[in-house]
């Protein structure tokens, strides 16, 4: 059973939207007793140098039964034989469904966030139909109370998000030949239509801003959210593009940015701007001086006394950042950035700034910023450039993408400038500009 799943039986499985709270670890029943509790939250015992799973804490009968069941396979070095299909519980389906992904995270083909994704997904799942109830008997009312539960708290975009995860756990099932035939979904648990999703953005209006409004969260924020923006509008960075920034993708000198998307994979390419270049110097510096007088805490002075600050929460144990050492950005506490089960720092930080110039309104965030950058470097006409420093990928069937080796810099310098001039005018910043 897959390591991170034991939170589904160690905590309480409450609303989506309600923080999730831990129960004290046990002890074990009896010194003879087979299997430890281990900090996962599920029961486990090492064997042949790897540890094994058999069930959360609180169902400890049970753990020791799957113990017992499989013993003899596993101390023999063999795989256990498979769940029978009337005996697979929903909560045995997302533990396998969610086992079979902890590799793929650790080896870079997935993020945690995505993984992270999944297993929110799964807690849910579980909370809906019942943890223990069998795979084999659900039917297509107990999806269609899923998505209804979900449609009332979100979007059609998250909620289409959350319908595919949730497909994609069943067809897991019948990939590992864990039941015999595909779950029947229902009609009614179909993701929302294109008319409705171009409804709903419509609705929403444009996530875009003006460059005055720019230029005055600019002035408004300290060094480490200013420097965040200017990466934001400069090079089409989102959230965790920003959030995982590392030293090696950065050219000082030369003023360039290398940085492989994070999301895909594709690699980009984007000239930086003096304003952006001395806006990262300024948050390095402060940083080496923190170091220097070996103050952590004092890295918050980078910010601003009226900068936003993020919520300080501890970072789970399955996230795995690069070390601060490799980070530009660190918050006030001296912990990256990147997204946690409590929330996006940025995003939060963002939404706070917003606030407080009286400027936010739905869909304008962060990553609002990507939008922007996108729909003015358009201008250019040079769409190819463009996507090049947004880090899409390409179409598999765009062969023009595929037999394409570089792009001249002095096409991405073209777009940069481009965006420069539309937010600070030709005479730099402070300036006016188009809008």
């Amino acid at each position: 059973m897959g390591e991170e799943m034991g939170l589904i039986g160690a905590m309480r499985l409450i609303g989506p939207m309600t923080p999730i709270t831990p129960i004290a670890r046990p002890q074990k029943p009896s010194p003879d007793f087979p299997l430890f509790p281990h900090r996962c939250g599920q029961w486990c015992k090492k064997i042949r140098g790897r540890h094994r799973y058999f069930g959360p804490w609180r169902d400890r009968d049970a753990a020791l039964r799957l113990w017992l069941a499989q013993k003899d396979d596993l101390l023999a070095g063999r795989a256990p034989r498979p769940l029978l299909a009337d005996d697979l519980t929903v909560r045995e389906l997302v533990n396998d469904f969610l086992t079979t992904k902890r590799p793929l995270v650790d080896g870079g083909e997935i993020t945690q966030r995505t993984f992270d994704e999944y297993l929110d997904a799964g807690r849910r799942l579980c909370q809906s139909v019942g943890r223990n109830a069998a795979v084999v008997g659900l039917v297509p009312n107990d999806f269609e109370r899923l998505r209804k539960g979900l449609a009332k708290i979100w979007g059609p975009v998250r909620l289409g998000n959350e319908i595919q995860r949730v497909r994609s756990i069943f067809r897991h099932a019948v990939q590992q030949g864990l039941i015999e035939r595909p779950v029947l979904f229902g009609a009614g648990f179909a993701k929302p239509s294109r008319s409705v999703l171009r409804r709903h953005r419509t609705a929403k209006g444009s996530r875009m801003f003006t460059a005055a409004t720019l230029r005055d969260l600019l002035a408004a924020s300290g060094p480490t959210i200013r420097a965040m923006l200017l990466l934001g509008i400069n090079c089409g960075l989102g959230n965790h593009d920003a959030a995982a920034l590392q030293k090696k993708h950065l050219d000082m000198k030369g003023g360039w940015l290398d940085y492989p998307r994070p999301k895909t994979g594709a690699q980009r390419r984007a000239k930086l701007w003096p304003e952006t270049v001395a806006a990262i110097k300024k948050v390095v510096r402060a940083r080496r001086k923190q170091r220097a007088k070996g103050n952590t805490i004092g890295v918050m002075g980078v910010m601003g006394p009226m900068s936003p600050m993020a919520p300080i929460s501890p970072i789970p144990s399955t996230l795995k950042p690069p070390t601060g050492r490799k980070l530009i950005f660190l918050n006030g506490r001296g912990r990256s950035w990147l997204p946690r089960r409590q929330g996006n720092p940025i995003s939060t930080a963002m939404l706070r700034l917003l606030r407080r110039r009286k400027c936010w309104r739905p869909g304008l965030g962060f990553y609002a910023l990507r939008h922007t950058f996108e729909t003015i470097a358009g201008e250019t006409k040079d769409q190819i450039a463009v996507d090049y420093v947004m880090g899409h990928a390409p179409d598999s069937r765009d062969m023009s993408a595929v037999y394409r080796e570089r792009i001249g810099d002095d096409r991405l310098a073209a777009v940069a400038e481009h965006v420069r001039a539309w937010l600070f005018g030709n005479e730099g910043p402070g300036t006016g500009g188009r809008e």
